[in-house]
């Protein structure tokens, strides 16, 4: 054995936990409070792979009408330049702000229960800005305590390409042709509006409300009312009430809640679960209510509430209920949801985009 390798062995050897019990207990002891000292002010990200991946862009997260206006009228190399000028200004917060600050709450529970899971929220910040511009938005991000840890700055290209890469879940934007587009690649996406009065959401609970046709459920029945009025679709809603509809685009959202809660409700509870979840339909109970609770019982899912309004205007209930966000495919509902105080996303998909109303002014 050559000189070093013995002085490599000793030292080795000396690093070696201790075999007697009372010297092995007084090393474990010293490591105890050794890891006691290791920075932990931020947990750990969960991964790719496990994780609920909401996509977020920087427009939805963060108020930047200042810095869009200067982009429209002044190009891009302004742009940057202002970017970089007003770098220490933090952003405020924007209409997906709550949101997110609700799924990061839902994490710490979650840790507090298990650990070491990993099957968690896991935000990313999606967006085709400059990469310059990442300084001010990960200054922002820390100014508002939140848990970002995975930028997707594609420079002005589109980043509807990095979704499927990322195992996107959810993408929420202010752009509702990058949504659009994020759609027909078959991933769950809505256009997020700011609220035309101050935001009132539920400060102890994630609160997720969905419409149900064209958004959990396919358009099929809403096909029905579109063509041929109300008195068919109730008849066709009556016979086929023991076929499940066709999955939505928000379907696999919505299951992805469930499998979250599930981990609360083994841990019984059920009754003050972190999330809850809503179905909030122009649907009557009576005539057309059955088929839609049918067909998510089929798929293993259900919603905490079902509230089923017969064509009344939903903006009044959620008002009451507060939640984090709505999602519908009607922008007449999203508007009066958005007069309403509520957090509202457009999912832009099915036969009511080719009714489409007048459209709503978006907060950029």
């Amino acid at each position: 054995m050559l000189p070093g390798e013995t002085a490599a062995k000793e030292t080795k050897e000396n690093h070696l936990p201790p075999q007697n019990p009372e010297e092995k207990q007084k090393w474990e002891e010293a490591k105890a409070f050794y890891d006691s000292l290791t920075p932990t002010k931020k947990p750990k990200p969960p991964k790719p792979h496990n994780a609920i991946t909401i996509a977020v862009s920087s427009r939805a997260l963060f108020l930047m009408e200042e810095e869009q206006k200067v982009y429209q009228e002044k190009g891009l190399e302004e742009y940057v330049r202002y970017q970089l000028q007003h770098e220490n200004e933090p952003f405020k917060p924007g209409a997906a702000f709550p949101f997110v600050k609700a799924l990061e709450s839902v994490n710490k529970h979650l840790r507090k229960l298990y650990p070491e899971s990993e099957d968690l929220f896991d935000i990313v910040l999606m967006t085709n800005n400059h990469a310059q511009v990442g300084v001010r938005l990960i200054n922002t991000i820390n100014h508002h305590n939140l848990l970002i840890e995975r930028f997707c700055m594609t420079g002005g290209n589109s980043p509807i390409g990095y979704l499927k890469a990322y195992h996107t879940n959810l993408y929420l934007s202010s752009d509702g042709q990058k949504v659009q587009e994020a759609i027909e690649e078959g991933i769950a996406a809505a256009t997020i509006f700011q609220p035309s009065q101050n935001v009132s959401v539920h400060e102890e609970q994630l609160r997720v409300a969905f419409d149900g046709d064209a958004v959990l459920f396919s358009d099929e029945s809403e096909q029905i009312v579109k063509e041929h009025g109300l008195d068919k679709f109730f008849e066709h809603e009556k016979a086929y009430e023991n076929k499940p509809l066709a999955q939505g685009p928000l379907k696999g959202f919505l299951e992805a809640l469930g499998k979250l809660q599930k981990k609360f409700y083994s841990k019984g509870m059920r009754m003050n679960c972190p999330i809850r979840t809503y179905l909030v339909t122009a649907r009557s109970a009576a005539s057309s209510g059955a088929r839609a609770l049918k067909t998510l019982r089929s798929w293993g899912l259900e919603t905490d509430e079902a509230l089923f309004l017969a064509g009344a205007p939903k903006g009044p209930l959620l008002e009451k209920i507060r939640p984090h966000i709505f999602f519908d495919d009607q922008m007449f509902h999203v508007e009066g949801a958005q007069e309403m105080g509520t957090i509202a996303a457009h999912v832009p998909y099915g036969v009511a985009q080719r009714h489409k109303n007048k459209p709503l002014q978006n907060s950029k």
